[in-house]
């Protein structure tokens, strides 16, 4: 019997090792078919997913009802499944190379507890060929098995879009692979089970891991050169919104905009790509580009918003900045790798002080990142505000919400557009 039939009859289990926000969706979806184990390395998170808790915030308490799962962060109950996917971030070291550590020690957890006839399936985004040179190897050591003799391994990468209520885990269609033409086609039927949207099988995890790599990487090209003519555009004292407007009315014109880009997908996977490649003999000169224009504008924005304080007339000794929103992106909780703590530092090293606020973002969180301290609500007057991160509760705000705020002459700073129109008698920028 095959590995689809086994999951269907509830034969075996599928379990998920990493629950963040690409694995736990995975696991829930899964649990309203099959029999599922959901493993993280993290007891307290484990404790909210018995409750019913997303600690991501990204999933309601109805998702978790009628679900067939068991929430472990014991390795040894990764033993009753047979079909396992890694979902593990993949992020950079500071100096900008791929970090395996996490999908590594994974691959050490799974392989440890690996048997005759198992299944792996790598979601986590890699550079083309980690799977069969980096994670195989890991998994064939420690379980004393072979790849494609003893267990099959696949990969389907993540294309889960945090704080996206429309495009969600069952809308995007899938791309499957597998290490041969078996693995492949059970892997790409177990995945029909929850995405309604269908399933691409791809030629080879090569091609599959290649597909992912390059979504974020043609993302970040883009908005980099969004960014380099918002610099551009500023120096000729035009609006790059108003520029962006008028030359979208043309109907093959791509729309992406400036703006910071962080989190753990856009602003690292392109990296990962650039290694390989330099691994290769060749220096990809595009990509480097546009992660070096992307990497600058969170100093870009802090140095325009001290010229523009100085403009003003104001001394910078004393002056005091409200920066709102601190996540990655708008509309959720998470701030790893937030590029809005290059403004935040940029600013710190002209002398000023900043307040940071943001409606979604835990207190302990941002301490234990950054080492700053959240503020519940703003605080007294300041010389300038940055609305840094378009979160919704913050797109119906106008002039009557940052007057208050400002000192005379006070500065406002959009990062995103949102309040273009509404500024009229307070000094505004934005890119």
């Amino acid at each position: 019997m095959n590995m689809f039939n086994k999951l269907v009859k509830k034969e075996t289990k599928l379990s998920v090792i990493g629950l963040g926000y690409v694995g736990l969706p995975i696991a829930l979806e899964f649990a309203k078919q099959i029999k599922v184990v959901g493993f993280d390395i993290k007891p307290e998170r484990i404790d909210l997913m018995k409750k019913g808790i997303d600690p991501s915030k990204e999933l309601t308490s109805d998702a978790f009802k009628s679900a067939d799962i068991v929430f472990t962060s014991d390795p040894s109950e990764l033993k009753s499944a047979s079909f396992h996917i890694i979902a593990v971030p993949t992020p950079t070291t500071k100096n900008n190379l791929p970090d395996l550590t996490p999908v590594l020690k994974a691959s050490e957890t799974v392989g440890r507890i690996l048997k005759k006839g198992d299944y792996v399936v790598y979601e986590s985004t890699v550079y083309p060929g980690c799977t069969e040179d980096d994670c195989i190897p890991v998994l064939e050591r420690y379980s004393e098995l072979k790849c494609g003799k003893d267990f099959k391994v696949g990969f389907s990468p993540e294309r889960i879009n945090p704080g996206d209520i429309n495009h969600t885990l069952t809308k995007i269609v899938k791309v499957t692979s597998g290490c041969d033409a078996e693995s492949a086609e059970n892997i790409a039927k177990i995945y029909e089970l929850i995405i309604k949207a269908g399933v691409h099988r791809a030629s080879s995890i090569k091609v599959a891991e290649s597909a992912k790599i390059i979504e974020n990487t043609q993302r970040d090209i883009n908005i980099a050169f969004m960014n380099e003519l918002s610099i551009i555009f500023n120096r000729l004292g035009v609006n790059t919104y108003e520029v962006l407007e008028a030359a979208g009315t043309k109907w093959n014109f791509l729309k992406f905009y400036p703006g910071l880009v962080g989190g753990h997908c856009i602003g690292v996977d392109p990296y990962y790509l650039s290694f390989k490649a330099k691994a290769l003999g060749y220096h990809p000169q595009m990509i480097d580009s546009g992660r070096f224009v992307n990497d600058s504008m969170g100093g870009y924005i802090g140095k325009q918003t001290v010229k523009k304080i100085i403009a003003c007339g104001k001394n910078l000794k004393g002056c005091r900045v409200l920066i709102m929103g601190i996540t990655f992106k708008e509309d959720v909780t998470d701030i790893r790798n937030s590029k809005v703590m290059d403004i935040v530092n940029e600013l710190k090293d002209f002398g000023i002080s900043v307040d940071v606020i943001d409606p979604g973002a835990g207190k302990h969180e941002v301490k234990e990142e950054y080492q700053i301290d959240l503020k519940d609500k703003p605080s007294g007057k300041y010389d300038a505000v940055i609305l840094a991160v378009s979160h919704k509760e913050y797109l119906k705000l106008d002039e009557s919400y940052f007057t208050p705020l400002l000192n005379k002459d006070g500065l406002v700073v959009d990062v995103k557009g949102v309040l273009r129109g509404k500024i009229k008698n307070n000094p505004y920028w934005s890119l």
